[in-house]
């Protein structure tokens, strides 16, 4: 023991050292239980804060409708719930119908914006017309004076002749009498000047000249045959008398016109005409004189609509060179103009807007949140231009909407129970099987089926009416019905309704569709500007069907080429290529195999879903048409 005493008190400073060394190793390997348990508490109370002030929400990733606060299993897959982020804000101004996104959400769903703003919207408009005469230079000859057409000098329509040039000449008892009555009171010209003026104005209402009148009196003796002459150049378009005609006074002759400048006339659509103005060029081109582009500026707009095409006449005036423009020969115009009477105008992308047929829906972006959030909102939309629409009603410039990505936005707000397209005015929509107490399923309509068919009408009521009747049946979410092509196109559940009630219900409101004949006693109800041309109906519709898929492409000249190819097949009735779906529709007879017209389509450069185009034959198509990811 003293041993040890004494090597402590020799060593003592090494001793020390140890032990301080030993410590502060030991503090630093074992932290204080009581640091520990004092930062266990402060954490667990700060999740008891939290959870009381925003509780978690847990659902299910097939069933959205079950939502409960605790995590769990689904009562109708078994599956573990999941929680759901919070749509929550500390924002005063926050509205129960902004839809939220993760930053990670909004890039995986690819959503992009763009500001609204003014400008002057350019459309390009295509026309379709046909030439003809100037009615300011059109003469019709009528009999002023009965006879008999003694010498005819225009032998056919189309016969050019000069100003002043005989036409044909008339022998008339009636202008025989005249003249000796002239002959007569030439006599009396001095003594009784009533009776020669009165005789003189009888040949004049015969249409004959002072010169004429004055060769009468000179020569005392009544000239037995009159000639009619042509009071323009131009060319005989009818010739309405033939050799030893009689005739009766007001009787039409001829009709003569001048040709060296003529009309085209093109018809615009009630959609167009806002965009059509006094002046603006238009560039056509006609069948007959190919390679040749015409100018001209818009002289008139028929201030009317043809009832049955829906149209308005749409005039240019253009000096005819060589007589190379006839009338009736068909035009192909184009114009590009900027709507008329507006100059600052809001203009949005189509690619923003949900359309319904009935209401136009945009997301707006709402400003001063940390993730990208969205409200919908109801607009109202003024002409196309483009790939644009004016808005008219609903946005401010310099708003943000949303311009891809806009049907997932659309699809969150109605899992959510938010105002969306097909929930305007809000409330939960299911996607899943929403279960009552009876176990029993009830499929609400989330993803509508799409159809598109031909319906019979004629004007603005006729849509009016298609696409009412077609809204009243339950289960069709939304009607919208073209006056150009005649084509309705549905959003609908197929649980609830099938077609063949829409043909029906459709054609017992007086409207032919492409399966039901509506009945003559409505059809022949309908006002007169809803009389349709009636569809036709034979036996072979029986043996028809129609298909769609998918064809790549890029343009209006690709559409041209793919629907040619298809209707090259023997069997293919229809062919119909949509440049934004990019399907296309084809009506077949039953029994067509259908690769025969994908074979078609791919032989002319196209892609299909199911054949691949030879790479030299797309590399030989026009730039414009080059629709591959690496062009």
């Amino acid at each position: 023991m003293r041993t040890i005493i004494k090597n402590i008190k020799e060593n003592y400073k090494l001793v020390i050292g140890v032990l301080i060394f030993g410590i502060l190793l030991g503090w630093l390997i074992f932290p204080s239980s009581s640091s520990s348990q004092m930062s266990d508490s402060a954490e667990i109370h700060e999740g008891h804060d939290h959870e009381s002030e925003d509780p978690t929400t847990w659902t299910c990733s097939m069933h959205p409708q079950i939502k409960q606060d605790k995590p769990g299993d689904c009562p109708i897959c078994g599956m573990d719930l999941i929680p759901l982020e919070s749509m929550g804000s500390e924002d005063e101004n926050f509205e129960p119908n902004e839809v939220m996104m993760s930053e990670s959400a909004a890039k995986i769903a690819e959503i992009q914006t763009t500001e609204v703003i003014k400008g002057n919207p350019e459309r390009e408009i295509f026309l379709q017309g046909k030439v003809a005469s100037d009615e300011r230079k059109m003469a019709e000859l009528t009999a002023r004076f009965g006879g008999r057409i003694e010498k005819l000098y225009v032998s056919f329509t189309g016969e050019k002749v000069k100003k002043g040039e005989k036409l044909a000449s008339i022998y008339s008892p009636e202008l025989v009498t005249a003249q000796r009555e002239l002959i007569e009171a030439v006599s009396l010209k001095e003594t009784r000047p009533a009776i020669y003026e009165a005789a003189k104005a009888k040949l004049k209402l015969c249409d004959l000249s002072d010169q004429q009148i004055k060769q009468i009196e000179e020569q005392g003796e009544p000239k037995s045959y009159f000639d009619v002459l042509s009071p323009i150049t131009g060319t005989v378009m009818k010739r309405y008398v033939s050799l030893g005609d009689y005739i009766k006074v007001g009787s039409p002759l001829f009709m003569v016109t001048d040709l060296s400048s003529v009309w085209v006339m093109f018809d615009a659509y009630e959609d167009d005409i806002p965009w059509i103005k006094k002046g603006d060029k238009i560039e056509f081109t006609v069948q007959s004189v190919p390679g040749k582009q015409y100018e001209a500026n818009v002289s008139f707009i028929d201030p009317f609509i043809n009832p049955k095409t829906r149209t308005a006449n749409v005039r240019v005036e253009i000096n005819n060179v060589g007589d190379r423009l006839k009338p009736e020969m068909f035009a192909k115009g184009k114009l590009y103009s900027q709507i008329a009477g507006n100059t600052n105008q809001l203009i949005i992308p189509k690619s923003s807007v949900l359309w319904t047929g009935k209401r136009a829906v945009v997301y707006v972006k709402v400003p001063e949140r940390e993730n990208p959030t969205f409200i919908y909102r109801e607009i109202v939309l003024g002409p196309q231009a483009g790939d644009s629409y004016l808005v008219e009603k609903g946005l401010s410039e310099g708003e943000e909407i949303a311009t891809n990505g806009v049907f997932k936005i659309d699809a969150s707000a109605q899992l959510e129970g938010k105002m969306s397209m097909m929930n305007p005015g809000g409330g939960k929509v299911s996607t899943g099987h929403d279960h009552d107490e009876n176990g029993h399923s009830d499929q609400n309509m989330a993803s509508p089926d799409h159809a598109m068919f031909e319906v019979g009408g004629a004007c603005e009521m006729c849509k009016d009416r298609i696409e009412k009747t077609a809204l009243s049946i339950e289960g069709v979410a939304s009607a919208e019905w073209s006056t150009k092509d005649h084509i309705l196109h549905l959003s609908y559940d197929s649980k609830e309704v099938d077609l063949d009630k829409i043909h029906k219900t459709i054609a017992d409101a007086g409207h032919d569709t492409e399966k039901v004949k509506a009945p003559d006693s409505v059809y022949n109800d309908l006002p007169g500007c809803c009389l349709y041309e009636r569809l036709s109906y034979d036996k072979t519709s029986e043996s028809i069907s129609t298909s769609d898929f998918f064809v790549d492409g890029a343009c209006g000249m690709c559409k041209n080429r793919i629907e040619k190819a298809a209707l090259s097949v023997n069997g293919v009735k229809e062919a119909n290529w949509n440049q934004e779906t990019k399907k296309l529709q084809v009506t077949v007879n039953k029994g067509l195999d259908i690769m025969e017209i994908h074979k078609a389509v791919a032989n002319v450069g196209h892609d299909t879903k199911k054949i691949k185009a030879d790479d030299d034959i797309y590399e030989a198509l026009h730039s414009c048409c080059h629709y591959r990811d690496d062009h």
